[in-house]
């Protein structure tokens, strides 16, 4: 356990502490989903360190202290976390969760994240959405869902969620604090790519619903969109 406060590993030290065997969090017992979720959420950015220390409403203290405790700053500070600290974590939440198969099976990390973000520290949803003009969504997280696509064989993460959302018709109601993606590339069975170029920054202009742009024709502020 490392009970003091670690601060995410950036550049040069991120790739020092962890690079190399033995770094990241041990996987046992299909817990890949939860691995890679809590890998990508906390350790080179602080964004979601809110769920680490804030007080919520309904936050349990319990799980908090296990995932500050035993997950995010040994993961931070000695770049491995030990598949029994996971373990631990799966354990409340399989009591929390009412869901006997958090400690053994595989789950869609979608459904981590709603347990331990919604029902076990309440926080506030991160994105808002809105799909052809209808009642706006709330959600924590977002799945890429499209058909594949033949010209996409090697994609990278903008061109897939911007492909994501123009056949869901979806628009991002406001710029998110924290834009949680879940690529389709997951599961036992099936994986649409057989790897994906991660995009190092995300260009959300056009997914924002009503945000002035730029005519492709003139140069002026457009006032239609094509699809």
């Amino acid at each position: 356990e490392a009970p003091e406060s670690s601060p995410p590993l950036r550049n040069e030290a991120a790739v020092r502490v962890l690079r190399g065997r033995m770094k990241g969090i041990q996987g046992h017992c299909n817990s890949c989903y939860m691995d890679a979720a809590l890998f990508s959420l906390f350790s080179c950015t602080s964004v979601l360190d809110s769920m680490l220390f804030m007080p919520f409403p309904q936050c349990d203290r319990n799980v908090q202290g296990i995932l500050r405790d035993e997950i995010v700053n040994p993961l931070r500070r000695t770049g491995f976390v030990r598949a029994s600290s996971v373990m631990h974590l799966r354990e409340q939440l399989t009591d929390k969760g009412q869901c006997s198969s958090f400690t053994n099976a595989e789950k869609d990390p979608e459904e981590f994240l709603n347990l331990i973000m919604q029902q076990i520290l309440g926080i506030e949803p991160l994105l808002k959405l809105q799909s052809g003009g209808r009642k706006e969504q709330e959600c924590y997280c977002y799945q890429i869902f499209m058909d594949k696509q033949e010209d996409l064989v090697v994609p990278d993460v903008q061109q897939l969620v911007e492909r994501s959302f123009l056949s869901s018709d979806l628009k991002l109601v406001e710029i998110p604090s924290c834009f949680i993606i879940q690529m389709p590339r997951f599961g036992k069975e099936y994986k649409m790519f057989s790897k994906i170029i991660p995009s190092l920054e995300l260009d959300i202009t056009d997914l924002l619903l009503d945000s002035p742009r730029e005519c492709c024709l003139c140069g002026g502020v457009a006032t239609l969109e094509c699809s």
